[in-house]
């Protein structure tokens, strides 16, 4: 694991590493993956990355003096972070010290991971109390970008800054000369340094309450140096509660490899949205001198986020050509044999409110993990229903090994990211727009909008479905599959 100081952040990664390249399919047809190796016989324990997390309060510096440091949660001294680098193959021991005036748990975004390491209290694991320890124990499946944050009073904490980053590395692929991680990130912050208004009514019924301070690496519009003519790889991570990235790089040119950790056909950035909780690996060529800047697009002005400075001796490379990562091993859907489901994402048909004393006592919920208010539902019901009198039935029971057409159906006029733990789909098509097939764990529907994406439902337990705009995901528009 990777201890970074800020400093570190910026320039984490910048050590070259040798890949080879793989080949994924193009056009319309679905990206490549590769089957998963059989187990070998007597084959040694994978090595162990061990890492200790101790969520708790601590100061930051977000804005410039005179402005006093901001009070954030993290999960290390490092701030933001901290970033945990390991190799595919290996084991990852997270042993969590709940520094919190609060029970919390750690969901590990984006990762095929078992059941039990989900990190959803009361659905997957028992809450983690104020004082106590857990230790997370797996394997990930699979190389990419993921991060970690909690499931419960997410969006304060999340609002707080209570999130980390994991890049599994590929075994091989194409060589980068940088490859550095980019949290993007607004805050709800005061003048003084202060943090503000997380959430509102207004925002958690519509489009989300977003933050007033931009910032990348916990930075505002951050200096990174990249070696001069060196091919750089960006490792973008929108871990907004609200915020939609329309991510634009001026002065390179700029590929897509993955969305959301899983290599795709590379393609040009341009016009990829990405919602909260989206991650998207980039590569550019760095100029020999100079800048390249990044800004967000999905705005009347773009706003900066960060530029990359051309630094040292440039490189002396051939003709810049962004080369393919290696193909997931993600079971491919069989769409001949699959089960279409239907799901709507809607508003509820009547705000609800319910009493702090309807959530007391509840062998499953309490007012941490759900709201007083519902705004939201899935096909017709909000999570929870019946006066949080009960947490609501699975939205489907699924059989494992079968597959499964996911048909999103976006009904209102706001947009949702939606997000599937456990599995990775793939995106078939929307009725709206043209999108490439691709690997993803959460993908953005547009207002009114329906998509269909497919998958292998091969990954046994209780799964959540929701948005992740926060306060959409606290007020209702959450549920659950069951995979039996």
């Amino acid at each position: 694991m990777g201890r970074l100081d800020r400093r570190g952040f910026l320039a984490a990664g910048a050590a070259t590493f040798s890949l080879a390249a793989l080949g994924t399919a193009s056009g319309g047809a679905a990206p490549a993956v590769r089957p998963a190796a059989p187990p070998v016989a007597d084959a040694a324990p994978p090595e162990v990355v061990e890492v200790e997390l101790v969520a708790r309060p601590r100061l930051a510096r977000i804005l410039p003096e005179p402005a006093g440091p901001t009070p954030v949660a993290t999960y290390s001294d490092a701030f933001p972070g901290p970033v945990i680098r390991m190799r595919q193959g290996q084991r990852l021991r997270a042993r969590l010290v709940n520094g919190l005036d609060e029970h919390t748990s750690i969901h590990w975004h984006g990762l095929r991971l078992p059941n039990a390491e989900d990190g959803v209290p009361f659905l997957t694991q028992a809450p983690v109390p104020a004082g106590a320890t857990h230790t997370y124990d797996f394997v990930p499946p699979d190389a990419g970008s993921f991060f970690f944050h909690p499931h419960c009073d997410t969006t304060r904490l999340l609002g707080r800054g209570l999130a980390g980053l994991l890049i599994v590395e590929e075994s091989d692929g194409p060589r980068f000369d940088a490859d550095l991680p980019c949290m993007v990130k607004d805050w709800h912050l005061e003048p003084d340094g202060r943090i503000g208004t997380v959430s509102t009514d207004r925002g958690a019924a519509r489009a989300g309450t977003f933050g007033n301070v931009a910032t990348v690496n916990g930075s505002i519009d951050p200096v990174i140096p990249v070696p001069a003519g060196g091919d750089i790889r960006i490792r973008l991570f929108n871990v907004d509660s609200s915020r939609i990235l329309d991510p634009m790089l001026e002065g390179a040119e700029a590929w897509i490899l993955a969305v959301d950790g899983i290599p795709m056909t590379p393609r040009r950035l341009d016009g990829w949205l990405a919602g909260p909780a989206t991650r998207l690996d980039i590569v550019f060529r760095a100029p020999k001198t100079g800048t390249v800047r990044l800004v967000n697009a999905y705005a009347s002005t773009p706003r900066p986020l960060a530029a990359f400075r051309a630094e040292g001796t440039p490189l002396s490379r051939g003709r810049f050509r962004p080369l393919p990562l290696p193909a997931a091993a993600i079971p491919a859907p069989d769409l001949a044999r699959a089960e279409t489901l239907r799901f709507d994402f809607s508003a509820t048909a009547v705000a609800r409110a319910f009493a702090e004393a309807d959530l007391a006592g509840l062998p499953f919920a309490d007012s941490l993990c759900l709201s007083e208010k519902t705004f939201w539902a899935i096909n017709e019901t909000p999570w929870p229903d019946a006066g949080h009198e009960r947490l609501p039935p699975p939205l489907a029971v699924l059989e494992r090994g079968r597959t499964y057409v996911l048909e999103l159906a976006n009904l209102t006029p706001h947009l949702h990211p939606i997000h599937l733990h456990g599995h990775s789909f793939l995106v078939l098509g929307s009725d709206k727009r043209s999108l490439p097939r691709h690997y993803a764990d959460t993908v953005l529907l547009e207002p009114r909008e329906r998509m269909r994406v497919a998958f292998v439902a091969d990954n046994p337990g209780d799964w959540m479905l929701h948005c992740h705009i926060i306060e959409h995901q606290e007020t209702g528009m959450m549920g659950f599959l069951r995979v039996a």
